[in-house]
This record gives structure tokens, sequence and C-alpha cells, in this order.
């Protein structure tokens, strides 16, 4: 494999703190790499070097000659007077120009320049390959001629990813692309990178994508880069095992880790589809693992701290501004405990439908009952509720000294300290902290002020893996609650309970097979196959009765106890046969016991089947 950039001994730093600390790495053809790490660790600064972006202090980088290369930054400036398809095209010509020495200028962060005149627009829609970037990464109904300076910030961010996306290149480097994604843009994503010859390295908090995408995984941790073949599943296991190997000062981290590694070698196997790294030492790690949290346990204390009321909408109609109807006519009744993941695609109404649990949206028709002990506790997507003249400790003490988690009283100090602020961090101002170590704050403002029910929206956007983890953590031993936005498929089957989704039909629908169900029905709803990427809902008034019908709330309860039950029965079912088998062998001398060791077993068999059946019928239609 040829070999597209290579650091020798490359030092970086900025003031006093080496990011980069005699760092040799290399990238070679075809390869797909995931960079992880702690916010501030120094990811973003590697790409920069790695890329051209920034010089090294010292050291030696090196290119391949005539580096086809797109870079894709968190930054989503583009040329003020471009329309959409300026910025998109751009880089088709270059490539159709062969502009060799200006191929590594063009993607997002302020790298895009406008390409050359002599582009038609309509090559966008006569163009496959271009065609199915715009409708799959979500800027198709901005419409081609939308000036960029009318675009909100993550619409800038999906049309730089667009404009690289497009080109024919040697190497992509992407720093958070998934953000502003809704889930099926990050399927869509992650399948368009799996079908390119091109080099990829993607810096990025998404395990899922991350798991999907890599082929192997850049840790940048204390100024070093460690390497790791795969994806996260093999990151996650060479991090657990390390832990396992560390001294006793490294015992919480190895908890940590064991426990995300229990968890995903539970889950359905399609959450671990490549795992590369050795089962039976997987297995002997985690033996003592118990289940991430205990359900039951936390739904009667729940129960107790909530009351029977939580949060009621009654016969609810949400609409936008201009009057498109979002939600018509819901019925919606949380429960204590409950925890829900919602998802949808970008304009399904999502956030509009959290702020009416919360109660900061109007309702055009209904009403909303909100029980008398409830304490709310809101994420929201901005960052403008935070004071920024504090210092971080200061600012999580304004809300509480001390707080109650689980059954665990800690201090302020300590849970931002679980939320990866040092003691040194604790003492910055929050007007200097990066956008990260802002959402860090505001979710640990939240946590201190003892919410029972929570609500998220996008909570893992600026989030590194290493708080994602502390923050799922916990959630496991958190009480309450919770409904939670997000595109992070592991976060949402991780925490979560239950998934509804938002289909653009103004019902809200329970799938009880979670994002798999709902990307295959967002494909069937659009005659495509699962990974198609559909349009946001059409900007109409009337409600489309194309999805499936929505279940109720107390239905759902309902059907979700039977289920249990019958699963009970089932293993009931189950061990008695495997009793009787052994009877059976155990009577091969007694003809009259055969006979009716026989005659049970086959009723008890009957028996079985038919509470599969009936467990199968539920789970396709609870």
């Amino acid at each position: 494999m040829a070999n597209l950039i290579n650091l020798e001994s490359v030092n970086k730093s900025f003031g006093i703190k080496p990011l980069l600390d005699d760092v040799s790495l290399g990238v070679h053809d075809g390869e797909r790499i995931g960079v992880v790490g702690l916010n501030g660790g120094g990811k973003t600064t590697l790409l920069e070097v790695l890329t051209g972006l920034e010089e090294p202090d010292s050291g030696r980088v090196s290119r391949m000659n005539h580096l086809r290369m797109a870079v894709v930054t968190q930054r989503g400036v583009l040329p003020e007077g471009s329309t959409v398809g300026d910025v998109v095209l751009a880089g088709l010509a270059e490539d159709q120009m062969d502009w060799a020495s200006h191929s590594d200028s063009m993607g997002g962060g302020g790298r895009a320049t406008g390409g050359p005149d002599g582009v038609a627009e309509h090559e966008w829609a006569a163009n496959p390959r271009i065609r199915s970037v715009v409708e799959g990464i979500g800027i198709a109904d901005l419409g081609m001629d939308a000036q960029v300076t009318n675009l909100s910030g993550g619409e800038r961010r999906r049309v730089a990813l667009a404009a690289a996306l497009v080109r024919d290149l040697d190497l992509l480097v992407l720093d958070e692309p998934t953000n502003h994604l809704d889930v099926e843009g990050v399927q869509w994503l992650a399948e368009h990178l799996l079908s390119r010859r091109s080099a990829l390295v993607v810096v990025t908090h998404d395990r899922w994508f991350l798991d999907t995408v890599a082929t192997r995984t850049w840790e940048v941790v204390g100024g070093k880069v460690e390497t790791y073949e795969g994806g996260y599943n093999d990151w996650i296991f060479a991090r657990a095992e390390r832990a396992r190997q560390a001294d006793a000062t490294e015992a919480r981290r190895q908890n940590l880790a064991r426990k995300e590694l229990a968890w995903l070698r539970r889950g359905p196997q399609a959450r671990t589809s490549k795992p590369r790294y050795r089962v039976e030492a997987a297995e002997a790690l985690i033996a003592n693992v118990p289940p991430p949290r205990d359900t039951v346990e936390l739904a009667s204390f729940a129960r107790k701290r909530l009351g029977r009321v939580v949060i009621e909408l009654e016969d609810t109609t949400l609409a936008t501004p201009d009057g498109r109807e979002l939600v018509h006519d819901l019925t919606w009744r949380l429960a204590p405990g409950e925890r829900v993941g919602l998802v949808g695609v970008n304009g399904s109404g999502k956030t509009t439908l959290l702020r009416a649990l919360a109660g900061d949206a109007p309702l055009k028709t209904g009403k909303r009952i909100q029980g008398q002990t409830v304490r709310i506790g809101w994420l929201r997507q901005e960052l403008d509720d935070l004071p920024l003249d504090m210092r971080a400790l200061e600012a999580v003490q304004d809300v509480a000294m001390r707080t109650m988690l689980g059954d665990k009283e800690i201090s302020a100090s300590q849970l931002a300290e679980r939320l990866g602020f040092t003691p040194a961090k604790q003492r910055t101002r929050v007007g200097d902290l990066s956008g990260g170590e802002r959402r860090r704050l505001q979710l640990t403002r939240i946590l201190m002020s003892e919410p029972n029910v929570l609500l998220l929206d996008e909570p893992t956007n600026d989030l590194d893996i290493d708080t994602l983890q502390q923050l799922e953590d916990l959630l496991d031993g958190w009480a309450g609650t919770l409904v939670v936005i997000s595109h992070d498929r592991y976060l949402i089957e991780r925490i979560c309970d239950s998934t509804w989704a938002l289909f653009g039909d103004g019902k809200l629908t329970n799938l009880p097979g979670g994002i798999e169900e709902y990307l295959k029905r967002r494909a069937a709803l659009m005659g495509g196959k699962p990974g198609t990427t559909p349009k946001a809902p059409a900007k109409s008034a009337a409600p489309a009765n194309t999805a499936a019908p929505a279940t109720d709330s107390a239905a759902y309860r309902a059907a979700r106890k039977e289920l249990a039950k019958l699963e009970r029965t089932v293993e009931k079912l189950a061990e008695r046969e495997a009793k009787l088998h052994t009877a059976l062998a155990e009577a091969a001398t007694d003809p009259d016991k055969l006979i009716t060791l026989g005659t049970e077993l086959k009723q008890v068999q009957a028996e079985k089947e038919s509470a599969e059946e009936r467990w199968l019928e539920l789970a396709d239609n609870a």
C-alpha cells in the first residue's frame, strides 16, 4: 500500500501544554482510521498537522506528490456570496480540470473557495454520485441556489461535507462529521464511506459510526497516539485489558471500560458485527460484571420519587410558527422511571415535542399535565444558560454544594471530576472553556439540581467518548424518567428501554425493534432499501397517512408487561421440558412411566410453542 502521509517525531504545543509529543505514524492508501480521545487532548491538532493546516513545532511531515485530499473541519466557514451549488460543485470542477496543485485546498472549515466558472448547476442532478451525496447528506431541500450566508451552522457543516464527498480523492479527513446529522444521515454517511476507495481519517465520538467505518483506531492521550487494529469494540477491549493490567490507581477506569465491554458483548450481534478481539479473553474479563442497571429497582424507586403522574400530553397538536403540523391529536403519558429514546429526521418535530414536555412550547390544541413532585432537568442544544464570568466549579456550586446520585451523596467537585473536570480545570473561567467543556458543565449543573425527569436534546454533541461513558454510568444508577433525542445509536440502545419515532405523519410511534426498525420503516415509506436516507417531511399542514399507526402509551406498557410475563412462562416451560427429557432417559426400562412422561412432555412443548407465538405477535405489534 502506498504511504499517503507520514509523521516523523512530530511535536506540537499550545502554550506550555504539549498536545503532540514525539508522534510518528502514517496513513496508507485505502485505510479508514478513527481518531478518539478526550476533548482538548489534541485530536483536532493532529488532524491539522496531518493535513498541513498547522505546522509542527518540530519533526517532519511528508505527503505523497499530487495528493488529492479534502479536509472538513468543525468551523463550517464557507465563502461569502456563494450558493450551496457553488460550494458543492467547486470541488468537482477542480477534479475535472485536474488542478493538482490546489487539490488539498477544498473542504469545510473555510477551505472551500468556490470553483472555476463553467460548471453547470444541472450537473448535480445528472450525476448519480452528486445526487446521492446531496440527498443522502440532507441538503437537497435547502436548494442549490440558496445563499450560504442564510444557512444555520449545522446546514453549513452539511454543505461543506457534501462538497468533499462529491470529489474523487486519495484521502478524506473529517472532524466530527456526524454532528448535525440525524440517524439516517449517519447510516448513509457510513455506507458511503465504506463504498469509497479513498483513505479516511475521521475524528468522531459516535461509537456505532466508529465501529462500522474504522479499520484502525488512533487514541490521542497524553501527547502520544496509541494505535489499535479495528474500530470501537476492538479499542474498548484493548483499553479494558490495559486497565486490568494497570495498578490500583487505575481501578476506576478499569471498571468503566469493563462495564462498557460487558454491555457490548451482551447486546445483539448487530452491535458487534466485527468482533476481531479474542472472544475467550473478553468473556473472561466480563464474567462477573453485572448488567448496567437494575430496571425493576430503578422503576420502583422512581415511583416513590415521582408518584403516579409525571408529564402527560392530552389531545395535543403541535405546529411550527408557519402552521405546519408536527404532531396531531397526541396523547402521551410518561410513566415513572420510563426511559425513552426519541428519533426522527431533522425537521420532524423532535425538539418541539421535547419543549412541549418541558412546558416551553405552545400547544395548538390539548393540554399538558405535570405531577406535583416533578423536577425537570432540560439539556438544550444551546449553550446560552451558563454564567461565563464564574469559574467552572463555582458554576456547579451555584446550583448546589452536594447532591444525591442514586443512593450516594457526592459533592459538586466530585461530580464535576466524574464528568471530566480535573481539579485544575474546575478553576477555569466558564468563558474560557471549549464548546465540549461547556456542554459537560451544562450536564453537571443539571445533574446537581437533582431532577427526577431528564429531557436531553442531542446530549452527545461535542462530548468525547470517555465523557459519554461517564454520563452513561451516572444514568445507570439514576432513578427517574428520561427522554433523550440523539443520533447516537449506542447511546439510545445503552440508556433507553424503549424507542419512539416521529415519521412526519403527525403521530408518535413505538418501535419495539429500536433503531433498526426505524430505519427499515423509513426506507419502506420512501420505497427504498435500508440505508436509503429519505427527505425530511414535506412542509404541509396536513399530516400524511403513510406511517404505521402509533401505539398508545398505556397499551404499550400493558403489552410490555404481558411480554415480560410470557418470557418468564417460556423460561419455566423450557426448564420443565429439560427435566422431562432427563426423566425419560432415566425411565428407559419402565414402559408405563415412559408413556406418562411422554404425554406430559407433549403438553409442555405445546404450551411453550403457544407462549412463544404469542410473544412474537406482541413483539411485532407492541
